[in-house]
């Protein structure tokens, strides 16, 4: 092993090196950053670096753990957030022109519960502006540089696929975790709505968004989620209750679980896509899984509405004093659909609650007769040029803050793009997720491969 292969290696396998004192957090961190100034010229995953903080960091981490202060498998373990979420003392632009010299005295809560873990710092990664979908940043995907990463979570995505951190933050208010995910060929949660905090992120849709991590596989995510999830009294809809320890109830016997079908909606346009979906079937059968074909709610197309008008309504609300004094400093994406959400009547927003409300509902009855829902993640592969895909497969359980995980399934083999494939589960279903993503990831290799830079 030498420094340079160090960044692709799982956050798993860099906790066990540490803790055997063969490698240290100084060396990962520089591996780190020499990765970023080589590659991200041409991948752009970066929009602000805290190169000397991360090494002052990481070389604490060293003492501490050279004099057996170990905090946990993250001590010492590189990363990088959102550009989204607060950092003290770190420019946080938010994609944007609005204020682009912005600087938080204070940081997120999953920043401030990453630190008490250990991990390191390496500084804030690319998103479209404010997490809206659309105005894509410049960033490219590792897997082929004339496509998208995808967006919002375009530079944490584009980042970890190309080995320049273990792991990033990002956030999903539609698609933004799980379909760059996809398209970087990464493994990804996003969690039951409220169980990881949004306190110190700008806002996409209060009632939408969703805080996660992009990483290699389902054990690493089981690692970071016991680092950042948990209550949190300074969010509203943060949830009660402790936090399991997911890295350890990884290896649950699957045999007899019961996975849902669609009978609609999730087919892809590329044939590769439902391919690899109908190829993980196979090998979760193997583990003893079964599946049933479930009939989505009657409500579908309403709620995929109603999403729309909550998010634009909620964003239009949180900028509205800025958009009002500054509009031409908004990208003209954003400032398209922030009109559109000062248009919105009260009533509109309401009815579009209770539809939300009612699609949850009909969502909640499918997990009486299933564990967990089977779908492709995405409907294409990484679109080419500046689109950051369609976020359609995402929506509907995020729309429910219903937990979800997209994983590595394949690659098409016409481009070599790398292919995802979605679980969705019950609220707090994240244990069962996670044990079948990570059962699946047992028996292939689609998670080890990377791109070639």
């Amino acid at each position: 092993m030498t420094a340079n292969n160090l960044p692709d290696l799982t956050i798993a396998d860099l906790a066990a090196l540490i803790a055997a004192k063969e490698i240290s957090p100084v060396d990962i961190t520089a591996a780190c950053l020499g990765r970023i100034d080589r590659l991200d010229g041409q991948i752009r995953a970066w929009v602000t670096l805290t190169a000397d903080a991360a090494l002052a960091a990481a070389r604490r981490a060293e003492r501490d753990i050279a004099a057996g202060r170990l905090l946990g498998p993250l001590h010492g373990i590189p990363y990088g957030a959102k550009d989204i979420m607060y950092t003290a003392g770190v420019r946080t632009a938010g994609g944007s022109a609005v204020d682009p010299d912005f600087v938080p005295g204070e940081n997120a809560a999953v920043v401030d519960r990453l630190a008490a873990a250990g991990a390191v710092l390496l500084g804030k990664t690319a998103t479209t502006e404010f997490a809206f979908w659309g105005g894509p940043p410049a960033t490219r995907n590792p897997w082929d540089l004339a496509r998208t990463p995808g967006g919002s979570s375009s530079g944490s995505a584009a980042a970890v696929a190309a080995s320049m951190a273990p792991f990033a933050l990002g956030t999903q208010t539609v698609g933004s975790l799980l379909r760059p995910a996809a398209y970087n060929g990464l493994t990804c949660l996003k969690a039951t709505y409220g169980l990881v905090s949004r306190y110190g992120v700008f806002p996409a849709a209060w009632s939408l968004d969703h805080i996660g991590a992009l990483t290699r596989t389902a054990a690493d995510t089981a690692l970071v989620l016991e680092a950042i999830a948990g209550p949190d009294p300074r969010d509203p809809a943060s949830l009660a209750g402790g936090v399991p320890p997911y890295s350890k109830l990884l290896d649950r016997d699957l045999k007899g679980l019961v996975v849902g079908l669609p009978a609609t909606f999730f087919h892809a346009q590329d044939p590769s896509i439902d391919q690899a979906v109908e190829a993980a079937r196979a090998v979760l059968a193997d583990r003893g899984v079964r599946f049933r074909t479930i009939e989505l709610p009657a409500c579908w197309d309403q709620a995929a509405a109603a999403l729309l008008i909550v998010m634009r309504a909620e964003a239009a609300a949180y900028h509205q004093d800025k958009f009002a004094a500054a509009p031409e400093k908004f990208g003209p994406y954003i400032r398209e659909q922030l009109h559109m959400g000062t248009l919105t009547y009260a009533v509109d927003y309401l009815r579009a609650q209770r539809i939300r409300t009612l699609f949850r509902q009909e969502m909640l009855q499918l997990f009486a007769a299933v564990d967990a829902i089977l779908t492709p993640a995405t409907p294409t592969l990484p679109p080419v040029g500046m689109s950051t895909g369609s976020p359609a497969f995402q929506g509907p359980f995020t729309n429910a803050g219903l937990p979800a995980i997209t994983i590595p399934a394949g690659f098409d083999a016409a481009t070599g793009l790398p292919v995802g494939l979605q679980l969705a589960g019950p609220p707090l279903g994240e244990q069962l997720l996670l044990a079948l993503a990570h059962g699946y990831q047992q028996d292939t290799d689609w998670h080890k491969r990377r791109p070639e830079l």
